[in-house]
């Protein structure tokens, strides 16, 4: 077996949910699942097969964005995997109607930080491990760090 990371890459100003699935119709669900959660939202979902045909289906509202998810998918290299990137709407909007799709085994991450993927493989599989979602933290918020947060929740309205 072989360890390796593959970094996923997406634009700047988007941002993704990653995890792991298991049946073909996960795309259309999750296509459903964005659809329904934030009508007119910008995104592209791709989901790896694992058996039969073995392909990487794609579906979503922005060409460039299921190309994109498509391609990652394909350097991650492991079956049943999904990947949604999204424009003008945030993880925090989609992710219960995510969570809740009836394919959806785990979430992996939901970010906009950079993603590193780390992959075992074997022979003619591969498995996710986990993800590097970010960087680590450098110490714990004082109060100026509790402001500063508080007024970047409200900032977006998350917070009266």
């Amino acid at each position: 077996m072989k360890i390796e990371t593959v970094k996923l890459e997406f634009p700047e100003g988007t941002n993704i949910i990653f995890g792991q699935s298991h049946f073909v119709k996960t795309v259309e669900d999750l296509h459903e699942a964005m659809v329904n959660s934030v009508p007119g939202a910008k995104f592209g979902v791709a989901f790896s097969e694992a058996s039969i045909q073995r392909l990487v289906r794609q579906s979503g509202t922005d060409v460039e964005l299921c190309k994109i998810a498509g391609e990652n998918l394909l350097r991650v290299g492991c079956g049943h995997c999904f990947l949604i990137i999204m424009r003008d709407c945030y993880p925090i909007n989609v992710l219960h109607a995510v969570k809740n799709t009836y394919e959806v085994v785990n979430i992996f991450c939901a970010t906009a930080n950079p993603v590193d993927v780390v992959v075992v493989r074997e022979e003619n599989r591969g498995a996710v491990l986990g993800v590097f979602d970010g960087f680590s933290p450098v110490g714990i918020e004082d109060e100026k760090g509790i402001e500063w947060r508080k007024d970047w929740i409200r900032k977006f309205g998350y917070k009266l």
